[in-house]
């Protein structure tokens, strides 16, 4: 995922004015909207600072209904966000609607999981500490700030927004500069619902906006984008200890085993790679596929992806690619890979015409070749032969990425999802995990840490906050000067009898 790097200082003529977002199919202006200044970014944080001890104390239930509400608003204008997500990133109708569907289920899901995963629960005490009462609970960590991308400007930050408020959370949120419109929808339309005070706020602006967020005291960052801009983010909140959670790119995997459903295979590998036209950052780029299916898959992808077509039209199979520097990056992946060997079954270099890309399917691509390992983030595929599934987990794991991963195989899928070094996959199936509210999702390496979505997600934005309580004296007391030499036999003693068989 690609944000523009929060450390870009403010441009002088930037300062206090506005820029436009535009339609990527027509060029058209979307909406206008102010470039945050350093100042404004400390008084959002400052407000929510204030917003969010009144959202703490509304407690599970009191953010619960307020979420709830809000989620009725949101399916209520669902086609007007609808229209706008298509509008600022140039996506079909139906995948921005599969977008809010996803958004909606998670937010759903957060609001009424929250006081259940964070609310305060006995813990056993231990041998030593029998006689006293223990308790664990998750605190909301106070303001959080969210960095967000242009690819899915709704459901991915979510993951952070939703989660962050259901643990009792004020939010700052700075949309990507792409998708500003978007950002500004969720945060107004929740104030519909929590009018008193400003606990969800957006901030527009360029990457000078973001470094701001980094620098401007919030007790946590989400940042969804690229590898190098993540690690931008990182470094720029090591200066004041602010801890972040990173979900950054991916070069995602899909396995095709031997024993696999090519048919279905063959479906996910076209879909996983090509809707949103590829800009997903745990969609499938490269396939490999076991020598007895391999023909097989590679005549049914081709067949598959050859009718696909993008377009501006609400009906398009997928649209434009949103962010324009992108395109001059699929290109050069796609003719880095012909020049040294690879061959397009489908499309290839005439396939892009900015702002659009037709589907390209690349095979017998060298494995150190910038579409092989490289993010490309765009409607291609590469799919290359090797010997069976087993070569194929070793080729899998053989980058620094570690996002999302799919494997196809009738008998064999969950043993050669366990061998993957990454941190979600789907079995028969493709980007199934991102559907579920209840798992978690991000990556290992290259692809950040931290988690979003489920109740690790939850966790996330809060602290553990454990007490102890004593009930009553104790026998056997270690924890004092006045215990005795034999108090200490007798616990060894208990620990022998308990512990050591």
């Amino acid at each position: 995922m690609t944000q523009t790097a929060p450390t870009t200082p403010a441009r002088a003529e930037d300062e206090g004015r506005e820029f436009a977002s535009l339609d990527p199919r027509t060029g058209e202006v979307v909406g206008r909207h102010p470039v945050a200044s350093e100042d404004d970014v400390r008084e959002a944080v400052r407000l929510a600072r204030e917003a969010s001890e009144f959202w703490s104390e509304l407690g599970f239930d009191g953010r619960r209904t307020r979420l709830d509400a809000w989620r009725k608003l949101l399916v209520k204008r669902l086609d007007e966000f609808q229209v706008l997500i298509s509008a600022e990133t140039g996506k079909s109708a139906d995948d921005a609607r599969t977008e809010l569907a996803l958004l909606i289920d998670h937010l759903h899901w957060a609001a009424r999981r929250a006081g259940k995963v964070l609310g305060k629960r006995k813990v056993s005490p231990g041998m030593l500490m029998y006689n006293h009462a223990a308790s664990l609970e998750y605190r909301p960590l106070g303001v959080v700030g969210v960095i967000g991308p242009w690819n899915y400007p709704a459901f991915t930050p979510m993951g952070s927004i939703a989660y962050a408020l259901a643990a009792g959370n004020a939010v700052v949120f700075k949309p990507s500069e792409f998708t500003p419109g978007v950002g500004v929808f969720l945060a107004s339309t929740f104030g519909e619902v929590v009018p008193e005070f400003p606990v969800f706020q957006a901030v527009t602006g360029f990457g000078a906006t973001g470094a701001a967020l980094c620098a401007s005291g919030v007790d946590k960052l989400a940042f969804t984008g690229s590898t190098p801009t993540g690690k931008k983010v990182m470094a720029a909140c090591a200066a004041s200890l602010t801890p972040v959670l990173l979900e950054c790119g991916g070069k995602d995997p899909m396995i095709v085993a031997e024993d696999a459903d090519v048919t279905a295979a063959a479906d996910g590998a076209v879909w996983g790679g090509i809707f949103n036209a590829g800009q997903t950052c745990a969609g499938v780029e490269r396939v490999y596929v076991a020598d007895a299916v391999y023909d097989e898959f590679v005549r049914l992808v081709t067949e598959k992806a050859s009718k696909l077509k993008p377009g501006g039209q609400a009906n398009a199979d997928f649209g434009p690619i949103t962010m324009p520097a992108q395109v001059g990056i699929i290109q050069s992946h796609v003719e880095d890979a012909l020049e040294r060997g690879a061959r397009a079954v489908v499309g290839g270099l005439e396939s892009i015409r900015a702002p659009y890309v037709e589907p390209v399917v690349l095979v017998d691509v060298p494995a150190d070749a910038k579409a092989a390992v490289e993010e490309t983030f765009g409607p291609t595929l590469v799919i290359n032969r090797v010997a069976d599934a087993d070569e194929a987990v070793r080729q899998a794991n053989s980058l620094a990425y570690g996002l999302g991963a799919s494997v196809f195989s009738r008998n064999r899928g969950e043993e050669l999802a366990g061998r993957l070094r990454c941190g979600m996959v789907s079995v028969n199936s493709v980007l199934a995990y991102a559907s579920v509210p209840g798992l978690p999702f991000g990556g290992v390496g290259d692809s950040g840490f931290g988690r979003v979505h489920g109740d690790d997600g939850l966790r996330e934005f809060t602290y553990a906050h454990a007490v102890t309580r004593k009930r009553f004296g104790a026998l056997l007391n270690p924890m004092t000067y006045e215990r005795g030499s034999r108090t200490i036999r007798r616990v060894l003693r208990m620990v022998r009898v308990l512990y050591g068989r």
